[in-house]
């Protein structure tokens, strides 16, 4: 299969990334974004782009993909909900509308978070914004799954560019394997998410909506 890849110089799209390059049923990964990678692989191409609401220019490179993994997010903190909104729902939309069209077979994947709120009723503006991203997703022409994961264990190397979430991690890390025992339905990994893709591309599944139980099953059945 071709992966389409956006947000790889993240800490999860950089797990992704590793995965798919691992993964045997994978061919080759479009990692498409503003930053270039030192990481070289003979799956791996590179479309460099300044700015990722004009992809205009580069829509050729971007047809004949199986399946794009989509998982830019940045955080709402100190953020007003017209910025936070035009980062979130409208290049989200905007790419995955492009995506469809030069790839009318494509399976779409938003890596999304736990306390997203598709209702549109959280107090929280972050939740809302999220929610609304999933459900126009849902509804476009091509099949879209929202992963809703919670505590997420980055790949060794790859960190977080947001620094509470370094710090976070920071603390938490050394005790993930505790964290797996007591909260199993709480806690996942960069490396079960790739692996969970990977196998609802080849196999479909009836949610769209995919909680942490659902992906840590998928990991483990590919």
């Amino acid at each position: 299969m071709k992966i389409l890849l956006f947000g790889a110089s993240g800490m999860v799209g950089g797990g992704v990334l590793r995965v798919c390059l691992n993964d045997p049923n994978v061919d080759s990964v479009l990692s498409v974004g503003g930053v270039t990678f030192k990481m070289k692989h003979q799956k791996l191409h590179e479309l460099v782009v300044p700015d990722l609401f004009d992809l205009n220019h580069v829509q050729s490179e971007m047809a004949g993909f199986d399946a794009c993994f989509y998982s830019i997010g940045v955080s709402s903190v100190g953020m007003s909900e017209e910025t936070y909104r035009q980062l979130t729902f409208d290049l989200t939309i905007r790419i995955a509308g492009m995506v469809g069209e030069l790839n009318p077979n494509v399976v779409f994947f938003y890596v999304s978070g736990v306390g997203s709120d598709a209702s549109g009723k959280s107090r929280w503006m972050w939740a809302r914004v999220r929610g609304e991203t999933e459900n126009r997703l849902i509804g476009m022409t091509f099949p879209a799954y929202i992963f809703r994961p919670g505590y997420i264990q980055p790949w060794k190397g790859v960190v977080s560019k947001t620094k509470s979430t370094r710090i976070m991690y920071k603390v938490l890390g050394p005790i993930f394997p505790v964290l797996k025992l007591l909260f199993p339905n709480q806690v996942t990994t960069v490396e079960r998410i790739g692996l969970a893709m990977i196998r609802v591309v080849k196999t479909g599944h009836p949610k769209h909506l995919l909680k942490v139980r659902e992906i840590n099953a998928l990991a483990g059945a590919s």
